[in-house]
């Protein structure tokens, strides 16, 4: 222990007896049995316990000390690190990789894309939807509809033009 303990509990016919750490020198000292007793220390104090209880505790301790090196030799986050300085626990944690407002602008682009491919033509839809939902090639989409990959490759030009047009003009 790196510091006297506040006080020292020690078990006297059944029940817990506390000292002070200088009367339990003192005793120790008057006392070879008192060198046999078994102590955890708990919250500043020492507590008398039987041998089960303190291999338990020396056990859980080492259990405790051997996943905090895990932690630390594998950069694992620990709840400890959710918590500010003044040990409250922290309600949210901010990921600084993700810009808000690029998400939103990106959503509010996807809905009024959505809005714009129910302007198109049928044949438009079916382009778009071959193209870039079922992620068709050109070729695939021509050999689908019996037309070349450059005939393909200009009415999607001739599509997407128009689908930035229609998203334009509801800005």
């Amino acid at each position: 222990m790196k510091y006297a303990p506040r006080k020292v509990y020690i078990k006297e016919n059944n029940v817990y007896v506390e000292l002070s750490y200088t009367d339990f020198c003192r005793r120790r000292q008057a006392d070879q049995s008192y060198m046999d007793k078994l102590f955890i220390p708990i919250q500043g104090c020492l507590l008398e316990v039987v041998r089960e209880q303190y291999a338990e505790f020396y056990k859980d301790k080492e259990r405790w000390r051997y996943l905090k090196k895990l932690d630390i030799n594998y950069s694992l986050l620990s709840l400890e690190g959710f918590t500010d300085s003044e040990g409250n626990i922290l309600d949210f944690i901010v990921d600084e990789a993700v810009d808000v407002a690029e998400t939103v602008v990106h959503a509010v682009m996807v809905d009024r894309l959505k809005a714009a491919l129910h302007l198109l033509s049928g044949s438009e839809q079916a382009l778009i939807k071959a193209l870039f939902f079922e992620e068709l090639s050109e070729r695939e989409v021509g050999l689908r509809l019996g037309v070349t990959q450059s005939v393909v490759n200009k009415r999607k030009t001739k599509i997407l033009v128009k689908l930035r047009k229609i998203i334009e003009n509801k800005i």
